[in-house]
């Protein structure tokens, strides 16, 4: 599996600023994050797939998601 550091900078939506949720219940496929990943000189939106309590992170660049392991 090919890795690269990512940088990430705060960029909330919203309801991110107010304390709420993306959907009623929290859980979804594809909820925005208040974060942004830099790749190259683009930023990219960080989405959460959230059910059970379990949440993975992805970005998507040219329709093609890719994972995201951990952000600082």
């Amino acid at each position: 599996m090919n890795t690269i550091q990512l940088e990430f900078i705060d960029a909330p939506l919203w309801y991110h600023t107010r304390g709420l949720m993306q959907t009623a219940t929290g859980y979804g496929r594809k909820l925005n994050t208040g974060k942004k990943a830099l790749v190259g000189n683009k930023a990219y939106r960080v989405y959460a797939i959230c059910f059970s309590n379990v949440a993975t992170c992805y970005i998507i660049i040219q329709g093609v998601k890719i994972y995201v392991d951990s952000w600082n």
